[in-house]
């Protein structure tokens, strides 16, 4: 992770980079303020369109902000760690078992929408189902995992960087979270979003160029056969330790499958404890919030699994080649494969686009995370405690101060890890020892009625004091009581920390709950959540029409909204009435969601990989062949979903940005958008 004389790119391409691309997505989102706020119904100066861009995002861009939210620096360069480290394996176990969460949280995304359609955070649902102790403990929770997430991204960054340009390290650890604070604090959550949307259409676009290179003009590999032979004959010379037949090319990996089982359990943590994902869900339209996770977590999984597919493998190919740099296990554990192989296989340019590429990652991650971090900051902590009559300004302005303070100490958590030797890929194994005891509890906050609160808190207690025992104990037995950076990172101890803490957690939670469930609440309380006065109504501009599960063109003329009692638009946009919720059609989506992402759950955690495991083949030019052509046809499926469906869907709304724009150029500035005219029907 230090800076070295070896550097591909030189130390100023490091600081161009991340202050340079941060000025200029600065800039962007400037513009993007500008534009919303002149030519749509959306101003982020009103506190709700801040926060939680008025609850009224289309399912497309949603689904790429979760792409953009979940794609960390680890999603890059921790998946190719770990396919240079067991082969196929590793892509495939990274990918599934991070993308079965997403996919899972369209169930509480609906939910969300039918008994708390008005709540900031899921902290808020916490507050009244278990009351001031509940919300402390789980407060405690929400905030630890965005500093692990947060901590993880600085310092995946920050080694790459630092890596490839020579770049100071702390440097990188302040200038790139506070880069993306500016812009964050300009635009709010659907400026954010539509940044963060330009952000993954270039990371397809890299990703496209590294994967077309490395299997089809590379002249150091060039071919799947090629990779293939390369992988089967390092895996001659260094045979993996537990794997078919020593090869890179099985599914058959006792190393792989352990990663996947800790894989699978840390993101539970970090999706259903994350504030960033239910951020999303509630700026969802609630019609399709659903259908926006389902969509968004089967794009997702392109990007790991191409991405370490083409450069995990890539690096471990290149072993042995003068322009391969050698690894040491730091090195893998700080994610450096990737970087190492787009080096090798393209020089400068490769390195330039593979730092432009986690940058992008990076940033956009960085920017759910404060946006989150505010919401919890200013909601749950000074709106429930310090100021409970808070005004809308002053809302807001605690809202732009938390981020501003966020990024600061994102700098300052990276730079504590960084300093005592934690690497990205450590806190990644680790996350899930710590948050894994709370996913059971916070999902039962709003699914189940009859959750005991003392049961649920008890659980994330619990479980969280059993997960650390479980992993402190079992790295003690296996390396006669050495407790380390290097011995607490180990598979075994982090497979005992992360399956304790979350089976425990969620058996307390539930067990107590049988015994002795709550009889005494209802949805109607978690409903009331900063639920509108009643004396107000609203109408929408085109009342007979029906709203429709795709939220088709009208619906952009229904986010305009009318009051028959004098109230401004800003204090009251973002707001769901009882009207504006389709009650049976939210049932019947979070049947859908939990049909769906229950089948793909078992399809892609039991069906694929363990059939694959068991059978212990090890794939010839064929089967390696097709393994990656699955990979790029899945991509391609991801691209239209989240950068070609988008902008269909908004094409209503473009069109007339387009309209305003054109008017100002040409008719002296008559493009501003006024609203409906009084009395509009």
């Amino acid at each position: 992770m230090s800076s070295n004389a070896s550097t591909v790119l030189p130390q100023g391409a490091g600081y161009g980079v991340v202050v340079g691309m941060g000025l200029f997505f600065s800039g962007l989102m400037l513009l993007l303020t500008f534009v919303q706020k002149r030519y749509t119904a959306f101003s982020p100066s009103n506190a709700e369109e801040f926060t939680s861009a008025s609850r009224s995002v289309k399912p497309g861009l949603i689904a790429a902000g979760i792409v953009s939210a979940w794609t960390w620096a680890a999603t890059l360069l921790q998946s190719s760690a770990v396919a240079y480290r067991y082969g196929i394996s590793g892509p495939y176990w990274y990918a599934a078992g991070a993308t079965v969460q997403v996919l899972l949280f369209a169930q509480l995304a609906a939910k969300l929408k039918l008994n708390a359609p008005n709540a900031h955070t899921f902290l808020e649902i916490i507050d009244v189902r278990f009351g001031p102790v509940g919300h402390a403990v789980f407060l405690f929770f929400g905030l630890a995992t965005n500093v692990l997430v947060s901590s993880m991204l600085t310092l995946g960054g920050s080694a790459t960087v630092t890596d490839l340009t020579g770049m100071n390290t702390i440097a990188a650890c302040f200038l790139i979270p506070i880069g993306v604070s500016i812009y964050v604090v300009v635009g709010g959550m659907r400026a954010t979003l539509l940044c963060d949307y330009t952000h993954t259409a270039v990371l397809f676009i890299i990703i496209m160029i590294f994967t077309f290179t490395v299997y089809g003009t590379s002249d150091k590999i060039g071919s799947p056969k090629a990779m293939h032979d390369l992988l089967t004959k390092v895996a001659a010379m260094d045979p993996v330790k537990d794997n078919a037949g020593g090869s890179y090319l099985t599914m058959r990996s006792v190393g792989g499958i352990i990663f996947g089982v800790i894989n699978l359990v840390g993101n539970f943590a970090t999706v259903f404890l994350d504030q960033a994902y239910w951020q999303r869900g509630i700026a969802s339209h609630p019609a399709t919030s659903v259908k926006a996770f389902l969509l968004g977590g089967l794009a997702w999984f392109s990007i790991p699994f191409l991405m370490a597919t083409t450069m995990g493998l890539a690096a471990r190919a290149l072993m042995g080649d003068p322009a391969m740099k050698v690894l040491t296990d730091a090195d893998i554990s700080a994610g450096l494969p990737a970087p190492a192989a787009a080096a090798a296989l393209l020089g400068k340019g490769g390195a330039a686009a593979l730092l432009i590429l986690l940058f992008l990652a990076v940033t956009s991650a960085t920017s759910a995370e404060l946006i989150a971090v505010s919401s919890i900051l200013t909601y749950d902590i000074y709106k429930r405690y310090i100021n409970p009559k808070a005004t809308e300004q002053q809302i807001l302005w605690v809202s732009h101060m938390m981020i501003v303070a966020f990024a600061l100490f994102m700098g300052v958590a990276g730079t504590i890890f960084y300093y005592i030797g934690i690497s990205m890929g450590w806190l990644y194994l680790f996350m899930g020892t710590v948050l894994g005891s709370a996913v059971v509890p916070v999902a039962l906050s709003i699914t189940w009625k009859s959750a005991n609160t003392w049961g649920c808190v008890a659980g994330a207690v619990g479980g969280f004091c059993a997960g650390l025992i479980a992993w402190l104990v079992t790295t003690s037995k296996l390396n006669d009581g050495v407790l380390n950076a290097e011995t607490t990172g180990q598979n075994y101890p982090m497979l005992a920390g992360n399956v304790a803490s979350i089976v425990v957690g969620g058996l307390i939670a539930v067990i107590w709950t049988l015994i002795a469930p709550n009889t005494t609440f209802t949805w109607e309380q978690t409903r009331a959540i900063n639920s509108p006065e009643s004396h107000i109504h609203h109408k929408t501009a085109e009342p007979s029409a029906p709203a429709d599960e795709d939220d088709k063109d009208s619906s952009e003329k229904n986010q305009v909204t009318e009051f028959t009692q004098p109230a401004t638009d800003d204090e009251l946009k973002g707001i769901t009435t009882e009207a504006e919720l389709d009650r049976a059609g939210l049932k019947k989506a979070f049947t859908f969601a939990v049909w769906a992402s229950v089948a793909l759950f078992v399809v892609m955690i039991i069906l694929v990989p363990l059939p694959l495991f068991f059978s212990k083949v090890v794939y010839g030019v064929k089967g390696f062949t097709a393994w990656t052509t699955i990979g790029i046809i899945w991509m391609f499926f991801a691209v239209f979903t989240v950068v070609l469906y988008p902008v269909w869907e908004s094409r209503v709304a473009l069109g007339m940005v387009t309209r305003g724009i054109v008017k100002d150029i040409f008719t002296g500035g008559s493009g501003r958008y006024l609203g409906p005219a009084p009395g509009a029907a």
